[in-house]
């Protein structure tokens, strides 16, 4: 592992002046998911030439442990025959990753340059969608019958030669091919040889169905503790399996989207600037209306502004606090939603849990901030209405930090993404509002 970890390195720096055998070499010794990291961490130049350097068998593996935009770019390069060999000996599933991200017209193209078998199976897959089950799913299942002895079984997986990854089961079929249940490996080792398959399967646990989503997938097996598991269409036979590979890399993706999506970024690191200009400024243009917004809030208190200047000086400081504030409620929500801890059963509880922490915070905060404004100004009043207003936008921050993400996903729209322009925006309005609003009626 040091060793392959060191090929990255030298990769990675620019001050290493290799010939092309000589990085042809290094990477030889790496694996997939490590050149991938290398392709990934490397600007556009660099990424396109270090990929032509790996034969086309290596390819595929590579390309699948790729992000889906870096992966477009290079596919994007090579030719339909050079990707069908590339992909000709991945997985179902890693296969349809790659070719459901291609026009229409070449994705056929190269499906009719496959065999039968092949590309009936790919089209298969392809009819799922890749946020299902479906689109996770494998066919390489092994499976048997019921009245199958333990010996017959041993004796079929042997003349299997190598099982497919992560098989720690097989599973149980009828003769119209079923689900009944499953046998682990290491039952099958232990038991009695003479005994039948029907008396030593596991029937308690539930196969997952074609059509859940990837998320939920993520959480069965994390509920336990799972390597595999079964998938059934919806006649309940058994058409695969998802492995847990496929679940680590749903788990990732969905981490990532998460952390670039709450800053309304969703880019390759070292995409050109144009592209990574016009991902970006849409989000930047809804900030700008939303700035807008709490500037024309602040304008409809212009005059008491122009008599008391520092109230413009103190104003920043309640809607810089409820910003904070409502973004951490945010990241507490979006967090309990990924996960899947959040329902309408106890939803109202963390509602309570997160108005009592900002009304404790609110406390101290406020008598703090009253007492810096005090000793800054020498105003009481004004000393009084920063602690109140900081009071009540710390208690809209929890509103706003709770609800938005929740309505968000209601509409089907993804709450990492706008949520923390939207809570933000409900802060600044309401924290100058409350402070300016306080400041109209107590000191004119």
């Amino acid at each position: 592992m040091e060793q392959k970890n060191d090929n990255l390195k030298i990769i990675l720096d620019e001050a290493s002046n290799l010939s092309l055998n000589q990085i042809r070499r290094l990477l030889k010794n790496m694996p997939a998911s490590e050149i991938a990291h290398a392709l990934e961490s490397s600007p556009p130049k660099q990424r396109n030439l270090l990929f032509s350097l790996l034969k086309t068998e290596e390819e595929g593996d590579v390309l699948f442990e790729l992000g889906e935009e870096i992966q477009q770019d290079l596919v994007s390069n090579i030719s339909n025959d050079e990707l069908t060999k590339a992909v000709k000996e991945l997985e179902l599933d890693e296969i349809v990753d790659i070719l459901q991200n291609l026009p229409r017209e070449r994705m056929q193209n190269i499906l009719s340059n496959m065999s039968m078998v092949d590309r009936q199976r790919i089209e298969m897959g392809l009819t799922f969608r890749d946020d299902t089950a479906g689109g996770l799913l494998n066919t390489d299942v092994i499976s048997v019958r019921p009245n199958n002895t333990i010996n017959e079984v041993i004796n079929y997986l042997r003349d299997q030669g190598d099982l497919p990854e992560n098989t720690d089961k097989i599973f149980v079929v009828n003769n119209d091919n079923e689900y009944l249940g499953q046998l682990l490996i290491s039952v099958i080792i232990t038991s009695d040889p003479s005994m039948i398959v029907r008396e030593i399967m596991e029937t308690e646990i539930s196969p997952i169905d074609i059509d859940l989503s990837d998320k939920e997938v993520a959480v069965i097996f994390e509920r336990n503790n799972l390597i595999s598991s079964s998938v059934i269409d919806k006649e309940g036979k058994l058409i695969g399996r998802i492995t847990i590979d496929d679940v680590v890399d749903v788990i990732r993706e969905d981490a990532d989207q998460n952390l670039l999506g709450m800053a309304g970024v969703a880019e390759d690191t070292f995409a050109p600037p144009g592209r990574a200009a016009k991902t970006r400024v849409f989000w930047l243009g809804l900030n700008l209306i939303t700035a807008f917004i709490a500037a024309s809030a602040i304008s409809i208190f212009q005059d008491i502004i122009d008599k008391i200047v520092y109230l413009a000086v103190l104003m920043p400081i309640v809607a810089s606090m409820g910003g904070v504030a409502a973004t951490q409620t945010l990241t507490i929500v979006l967090r309990g939603l990924t996960l899947e801890q959040i329902n309408t059963s106890n939803i109202g509880w963390l509602f309570k849990r997160e108005l009592a922490v900002s009304i404790l915070n609110g406390i101290v905060l406020s008598a703090l901030v009253g007492l810096v404004t005090y000793l800054w100004f020498n105003d009481k009043i004004i000393s009084f209405l920063i602690s109140f207003a900081l009071i009540i936008n710390l208690i809209s921050s929890v509103i706003a930090g709770i609800l938005v993400p929740l309505i968000l996903r209601k509409f089907k729209q993804d709450p990492a993404i706008g949520g923390s322009v939207v809570v933000t925006t409900v802060t600044d309005v309401i924290g100058f509002i409350s402070f300016l609003g306080l400041a109209t009626i107590f000191l004119i």
